[in-house]
């Protein structure tokens, strides 16, 4: 017998005698060189963001959560069973009261996360009327709009905003209650909006025109509303903004699901991109897009090409589509706005609220993915959607626990710098490596190690010594997360812990199967991390 033949049978004697699977030994080690990682680019400090919809500021109907896991079941009050979206499904919604921005345990959470933007938008925000005073609201909305968004509501997010070191990124009413008797935009709402916001000693640092404008009709836009349409507002929205707030960062167009997402819908209900860049002209400062790689269980109607499943959730596919579309998006981009930076203001689990296992472990292998796959394409700006509402949000938004997404965003702010570095080719589809600059120190590297084979560990083989944060769960359906086995916790009050990390000597890091790891090299003496 083979040398190599007779140690290969010995360890299939030993794993079984321990009652392993046959695959449990890790592939061969991959080589890191921390300190001789060359930069690839940089992306902006405030790169890990999020958004809190504008139906949460003022209330209103949004995706409902899940009455338990694994179904698609919700409860919902009468009085929202009517109030669905044509063509949807009135359980997917549920009535919400405005969200308190002001909880100080949201404060402590969301400034964990800082520094950061906080998108406040979404499609609530095409068709909302700001009453810009201090009498009261109309019961119902005026002529032209759906919902109403009061002073008291809108300097929430303002101090909000400050509290937490979040820069507010918005957009802004399109509907018919905007426009003039030719039916063009006017910035009557943008204008109010900007005016109280400078009143109350906050600013807007970027805005969309509107909420993804590729499905103008669903988002409220008038009837017929089309490319042509939309480049002729964007020049009278580009000119309202260069006088009234030059210094504001113009975002677009802002668009979603041309390759994914529209395959279940009416082939009339898409606007392409394309088709409006050429209509608007150069104009923006970024380009901006969203991006979901399916849509929930809510959203089945959409079909089932549409959707996905929890085994999906760790595959090469799956964590890869963010990829597909950003490589979309940036062909647009240099066509139509070259050299501008990208952000990506929107994105989650899947459209529709995510499925209800979007809360759980097993989403982050997607999130912290994305995360590094974009910094490493450049994207400047990853926006996750929400901070603190329906399934794919970081928190939950009855009990304000975070979510194993938030642990892994918490992590991401404390390791991960603004300066891209190349980690390396990975061998296997499964192993997935980014690095940056260690933040906060001159000359450290941090490097991000996915394993996202479920069964079989992988190894790295490192020359220089660190500290290790490794996350994983007992089950990856499961909303608690474990830093290194300890279990992820805040205190009563949402004090944050301190994650530390443990001493990882140089030579080999294992990494489990189905586990995520961030490696901190403070002494790696990168020359371009001084």
């Amino acid at each position: 017998m083979a040398k190599n033949t007779w140690f290969t049978s010995l360890q299939g004697v030993l794993l079984i005698a321990l009652g392993l699977p046959l695959n449990a030994f890790a592939q061969t080690p991959v080589a890191i060189s921390p300190a001789k990682m060359p930069k690839t680019g940089t992306v902006d400090e405030r790169f890990q963001s999020f958004n809190i919809e504008m139906v949460e500021v003022t209330g209103g109907r949004f995706w409902a959560p899940y009455k338990k896991q694994g179904t698609a079941d919700q409860e919902v009050p009468a009085s929202a069973k009517n109030s669905a979206p044509a063509g949807m499904d009135p359980s997917a919604f549920r009535y919400r009261e405005p969200i308190n921005l002001a909880n100080p345990r949201l404060r402590k959470l969301a400034a964990g996360l800082a520094p950061s933007y906080v998108r406040v938008s979404g499609t609530w925000e095409n068709t909302t009327y700001f009453h810009d005073s201090d009498d009261a609201a109309p019961v119902t909305p005026p002529t032209g709009f759906n919902s109403v968004l009061t002073r008291p509501e809108w300097k929430g997010v303002v101090d909000f905003s400050k509290a937490v070191d979040a820069k507010i990124v918005t957009s802004f009413a399109i509907s018919p209650g905007v426009r003039d008797a030719e039916g063009v935009w006017t910035p009557v709402e943008a204008k109010k909006v900007l005016s109280y916001t400078k009143s109350v000693g906050g600013s807007i640092a970027a805005a969309e025109m509107f909420n993804e404008p590729t499905f103008a009709g669903i988002g409220g836009a008038p009837k017929g509303y089309n490319a042509a349409a939309y480049g002729r507002d964007f020049k009278v929205f580009r000119g309202f903004v260069k006088e009234a707030a030059p210094e504001m960062t113009i975002l677009g167009p802002g668009s979603v699901g041309e390759i994914g997402l529209a395959m279940g819908l009416p082939p009339d209900s898409l606007i392409k991109t394309e088709d409006m860049m050429a209509a608007s002209g150069h104009g923006v400062d970024a380009f901006s897009y969203h991006f979901y790689g399916g849509v929930s269980q809510r959203c089945k109607m959409m079909g089932p090409a549409a959707q996905t499943t929890p085994e999906a959730a760790l595959t090469d596919d799956w964590l890869s589509r963010t990829n597909r579309d950003e490589d979309f998006y940036a062909k647009l981009r240099d066509r139509f706005a070259p050299g501008k930076p990208m952000w990506l203001t929107e994105t989650g689990e899947t459209a529709c609220g995510g499925n209800p296992w979007a809360s759980d472990f097993i989403d982050s292998f997607r999130y912290l993915n994305q995360l590094g796959s974009l910094a490493k394409r450049g994207v400047q700006v990853v926006m996750h959607n929400t901070l603190a509402a329906s399934d794919y949000a970081l928190v939950d938004e009855t009990t304000l626990i975070p979510r194993p997404n938030y642990w892994s965003t918490l992590l991401w702010r404390k390791m991960m710098g603004t300066t891209v570095l190349d980690a390396g080719a990975s061998p296997s589809p499964n192993l997935h490596l980014y690095a940056h600059c260690l933040r906060k120190q001159p000359g450290g590297v941090a490097l991000l190690a996915i394993n996202a084979d479920r069964t079989t560990p992988q190894a790295l083989d490192v020359p220089v010594k660190g500290m290790r944060y490794t996350l994983t769960a007992k089950d990856l359906m499961d909303n608690k997360v474990e830093l290194n086995g300890a279990e992820l916790k805040v205190s009563s009050d949402g004090d944050l812990p301190s994650l530390e990390g443990q001493a990882q000597a140089a030579g080999a890091v294992q990494l489990a199967p189905a586990s995520i790891t961030f490696l901190a090299f403070p002494n790696a003496k990168n020359a371009a991390c001084r």
